[in-house]
């Protein structure tokens, strides 16, 4: 089973499973037939950092899924080795 992420303006709006036959040749397909983009995600992070969500962006530099800000506090910031949210101040202990 492969996984792939339709991307609008940056943004993941579905998350659809495919055949493991179409894993490499799906996104390619999708762009020249109806001129989507899709991008291939995975569970295990092993691809794009961290698995798409509906609402995650994409980005295209990075080839990154990064999850929507929780906006919890100013001192949250978004770690570019691993795409996810990190608290700045030591004294916080956020869970996301």
């Amino acid at each position: 089973m492969a996984h792939h992420a339709k991307i609008e303006n940056g943004i993941v709006t579905s998350v659809i499973v495919t055949m493991d036959s179409d894993e490499d040749t799906f996104a390619g397909r999708m762009l020249a037939e109806t001129g989507e983009q899709w991008v291939r995600t995975s569970y295990n992070g092993r691809i794009r950092y961290n698995y798409a969500g509906v609402g995650y962006s994409y980005n295209f530099e990075a080839d990154a899924f990064i999850a929507p800000s929780p906006n919890c506090h100013p001192e949250l910031i978004l770690n570019t080795t691993n795409y996810q949210w990190e608290c700045s101040n030591a004294e916080h202990d956020l869970k996301i």
